[in-house]
């Protein structure tokens, strides 16, 4: 262990005060995570692609390392477990390199499928297990929400395929990014 961590524990107070320095970092990096999310909103398909290839190749990389794993394997059975495992990986990982469109297209389905179902099975059951009140409304809400943008993905299918990863990157990038320049334009007022 480094003898500093042991002489001088961390606190939040004393983190925040080193950042403080570092703020205009902290905006730049958020500025760019918005000028990516919103590159990837206009350039939804191309963004898609992008994803669904980056997707693929860390398909590969996990498909190789089951395999790895699968060859310390002590009995045949877990072997063979473990290497069907990833000749999967593998098999999804080559699919997605090579035909990011039709592997588009299924993700699409799935996501949109995964949406209706996070929101009947699990969000409407936490609103029936939440006491009544402001904040069974909101999960209410939430699972409605859910509800709704899984069926928009699944109602216009496969069309949506060709923007909805992209658009829900961007969007990811877009707030991401704001929550840091909104985090750096704090510690820039506190200094």
């Amino acid at each position: 262990m480094n003898a500093d961590i042991i002489s001088h524990p961390h606190n939040l107070g004393e983190a925040i005060h080193r950042l403080r320095a570092k703020w205009g970092a902290i905006f730049a990096f958020g500025l760019l995570l918005m000028v990516l999310g919103i590159a990837s909103l206009i350039f939804a398909f191309v963004s898609t692609l992008a994803m669904v290839t980056l997707n693929g190749v860390f398909f590969l990389v996990a498909g190789a390392a089951e395999i790895g794993v699968g060859m310390h394997a002590k009995t045949w059975g877990r072997f063979f477990l473990w290497v069907i495992g990833g000749i999967l990986y593998i098999s999804a990982g080559i699919f997605c390199i090579l035909e990011p469109l039709a592997a588009s297209t299924i993700l699409t389905l799935l996501i949109g499928a995964g949406l209706i179902a996070a929101a009947v099975v699990v969000r409407a059951w936490l609103g029936f297990e939440l006491p009544s009140g402001p904040n069974r409304g909101f999960v209410w809400l939430g699972s409605a929400v859910t509800f709704l943008l899984g069926l928009i993905i699944v109602m216009s299918w496969p069309m949506s395929s060709l923007y909805v990863l992209g658009t829900l990157l961007g969007v990811d990038l877009l707030f991401h990014g704001a929550g840091w320049v909104s985090f750096a334009l704090g510690l820039r007022a506190h200094r």
